[in-house]
């Protein structure tokens, strides 16, 4: 049977909507779906876009569940400026919206904007599988990575994506995302003391170059530039139990996006299931010293009080806890 796309795979080491939370920032994490197992009237199936339009113009989808691509009509994302998918397992509600969003991209602009796909092992049989039948051509430039136990996926010279398992009934990953130190700012005032005159030699001071004033005054850029920032720790788990031997994944994280398929009191339904309770999540925030933990996969059970309920015990152990819902969207 022929396929009709292009396909490099690589082995490495009825919703009820509700107003969106917006909050202002550069870097954002956009929950398109936040549910658990099957879709529900108030929560779709896993999916969330990590927003890197001010840092890089792009933007990285995790996991894509059963109609992701309905809810992104529901938001002001545009598909062709999704460059990255990180599935996180292979379970239906994690990637049974993959051939349809990736069939709509071909017809949404974009044919020279390449879409990679990192995730367990499968992925590829799984999408050559669907999009062969369907007899589907994707226009852009498109490949897909198997990944390994643990190791980096990916690396650029702004952001470096870590990936190691979990504990669930199939192979499960959580990913870390670090952003690299931005360049510290240039100390303007000292410069301008300085004698540097306006124009392209504040410039040279800006990239830590050494450069000579008229007078013939030499001055060294690293004297003129403040520390650099730190960048922002983004770790993204997939479904699993609890588990405290995917610290190196969470330590000193601004965001935790963790499952929290049960609530305080169900450890025992949790583990038989591979899958983890929101005071669990909230264990692991505390112990990897996170400034922001995030609960999603929640059980279409709970409802109303028992959101309220789960938050609060989670935040017996950990604070800055957030049960997030469909379209929230926070600045990190």
């Amino acid at each position: 049977m022929a396929i009709l796309f292009r396909l490099l795979i690589i082995n490495s080491n009825s919703i009820v909507k509700h107003r969106a939370i917006r909050i202002e920032g550069k870097l954002k994490i956009t929950f398109l779906g936040t549910g658990a197992g099957l879709p529900a009237r108030t929560r779709n199936v896993s999916s969330l876009v990590l927003k890197l339009l001010d840092e890089s113009n792009e933007m990285w989808m995790f996991d894509c569940g059963e109609g992701t691509q309905h809810q992104i009509l529901e938001t002001t994302l545009r598909p062709r400026k999704i460059s990255k998918i990180f599935i996180t397992h292979l379970h239906g509600d994690h990637i049974y919206g993959l051939p349809g969003l990736l069939s709509s991209r071909s017809f949404q602009g974009g044919d020279d904007d390449p879409l990679t796909l990192y995730g367990p092992k499968g992925l590829a049989k799984y999408v050559k599988a669907s999009l062969a039948a369907s007899g589907t051509k994707l226009k852009y430039p498109f490949k897909i990575v198997e990944l390994d136990d643990e190791g980096v996926c990916f690396e650029n010279d702004q952001y470096r994506v870590v990936y190691g398992t979990l504990d669930h009934v199939i192979q499960s990953y959580g990913y870390r995302i670090e952003e690299k130190d931005h360049p510290g700012e240039l100390l303007i005032d000292k410069a301008k003391a300085a004698g540097v005159p306006n124009g392209p030699l504040l410039g040279k001071l800006k990239q830590l170059e050494t450069i000579t004033l008229d007078d013939g005054t030499i001055l060294d850029g690293h004297d003129f530039v403040g520390e650099p920032k730190p960048g922002k720790i983004v770790t993204i788990f997939g479904d699993t139990r609890y588990y405290p031997l995917a610290l190196p994944l969470v330590n000193d994280a601004d965001v935790l996006v963790h499952e929290a398929t049960y609530t305080g009191g169900e450890e025992r339904q949790a583990r038989r299931y591979f899958h983890s309770t929101a005071r669990q999540a909230a264990n692991l925030a505390r112990d990897g010293g996170v400034k922001q933990l995030y609960l999603t996969h929640i059980s279409a059970r709970y409802l109303g009080k028992d959101i309220t309920a789960m938050r609060r015990d989670a935040q017996k152990v950990f604070q800055n806890v957030k049960v997030v819902r469909d379209f929230d969207e926070y600045a990190i």
